[in-house]
């Protein structure tokens, strides 16, 4: 049972799967007790819950990083479009309102802190060790690189890499992320902390 859960938090816009959930809540909450945590890839906010109620109880810091114009599968037309998500006077895809909107109501206003841009420029001049790094952005093999190349370097030693939606058979899911757990894997940084459903986790060496 994790505490002040929000009741409807099953009614919230996301795609992370209750298993998937309940462990990333127990691996940041081990995790924020060294430092804060950065999320890529938060949409609606669902995700962002869970880890800002786990850096809650230590008095840590979740930084979710997203630039709110959608991945390549949620823009106008493909699979996981959400029109009421998409803002048709600028002709664009908007998850901002809808992410602030969830975290207010879940009060963590003062645990969570947006970063609203791209994952390299958020990256640039990036100087915070972070305990815990959720790569969960853009399926794409180019983003999902630069997802890993850009914070991977960042997790302090005894941090925590999770990547969501893991899938080795390309008929159940993208291969981006699958890719980037296999590079960190072979890289000789991480030791293997398992898997749940889709989401993997690692541990910095």
């Amino acid at each position: 049972m994790i505490p002040d859960l929000p009741a409807d938090i099953d009614t919230i816009k996301g795609f992370l799967a209750e298993d998937e959930a309940q462990a990333l809540y127990q691996h940041a909450l081990q995790a924020s007790a060294l430092g804060p945590v950065l999320e890529i890839g938060s949409y609606c906010g669902k995700s962002t819950i869970y880890l800002g109620l786990a850096c809650r109880a230590n008095n840590s810091t979740v930084f979710a990083l997203d630039h709110h114009r959608g991945s390549e599968e949620h823009q106008l037309g493909e699979f996981f479009h959400d029109p009421a998500l998409y803002d048709a006077g600028e002709g664009i895809m908007d998850s901002f309102r809808e992410f602030r909107r969830n975290i207010r109501r879940a009060g963590l206003d003062e645990v969570v802190v947006p970063v609203v841009a791209g994952s390299e420029a958020a990256a640039r001049h990036w100087q915070t060790p972070l305990a815990m790094v959720f790569i969960d952005g853009g399926h794409s093999l180019a983003a999902a690189l630069t997802d890993y190349r850009c914070w991977s370097a960042h997790l302090m030693r005894g941090g925590v890499l999770a990547i969501h939606d893991l899938f080795d058979d390309a008929h159940k899911g993208g291969q981006a992320p699958y890719a980037i757990y296999r590079l960190a894997q072979a890289s000789g940084l991480f030791e293997n902390l398992g898997q749940v459903n889709s989401l993997g986790f690692l541990r910095r060496l």
